[in-house]
């Protein structure tokens, strides 16, 4: 496995559209599919954004120790299954996770190289929009999960990026450039090994 790269977002930040954008313009990844206790919203699909288990179900693989991390968001359950990293790493791909607050903060901790980066809306008000527009939660549910952002926004020092979602074409391009630019910092391996070969050309005088 090269990178882990980490995306997350307060919900309603528009998170799983720039990333589905990333994934159509670059494709040299392992995408790791969560599983959640939530029903699907609009046209998702099982498979393609979530995996979509019971409660129960969730649980069992919780308690089997499948997941690599997991948190309750709200009423649902959301987790990472271990064998994305297992398949990235046999691949030789970088890992893209697009997970929540909670879920990323436990990733960081776990692998500190990973790569995180945190999406937000403009303002308050647009994000609001955004949740409205879904048309499947009640204005309780929207006020609940705008307070839950305001804590999470406060989190942003904690990623190594921030990307504004003021306009998804350009918020694509600042997200895309800064998975390129990941690929080449000094610290991933295969720079390092490359440097390293270099070193050794000057060793040979």
């Amino acid at each position: 496995m090269n990178q882990v790269i980490i995306v997350s977002a307060p919900s309603g930040s528009g998170k799983s559209t720039l990333v589905n954008n990333l994934k159509r313009r670059e494709g040299e990844f392992v995408f790791s599919v969560s599983y959640t206790t939530r029903s699907p919203r609009g046209d998702e699909m099982e498979g393609r954004e979530y995996h979509f288990v019971t409660r129960e179900s969730f649980l069992t693989m919780r308690d089997r120790d499948e997941f690599v991390e997991w948190a309750q968001v709200f009423d649902d359950f959301y987790g990472t299954h271990r064998r994305y990293f297992a398949v990235a790493a046999a691949e030789k791909k970088d890992l893209l996770l697009d997970i929540d607050v909670q879920g990323a903060q436990k990733l960081r901790e776990k692998y500190p190289d990973a790569v995180s980066i945190f999406i937000l809306a403009p303002s308050r008000e647009e994000l609001v929009k955004r949740l409205q527009h879904r048309g499947d939660v009640s204005e309780e549910v929207i006020r609940k999960r705008v307070a839950k952002a305001a804590l999470e926004i406060e989190e942003y020092s904690r990623y190594d990026y921030v990307v504004v979602n003021d306009d998804v074409d350009t918020a694509t391009d600042r997200l895309y450039s800064i998975v390129k630019s990941a690929r080449i910092r000094t610290r991933d391996a295969g720079v390092q090994n490359t440097v390293q070969g270099i070193l050794r050309t000057f060793e040979q005088r």
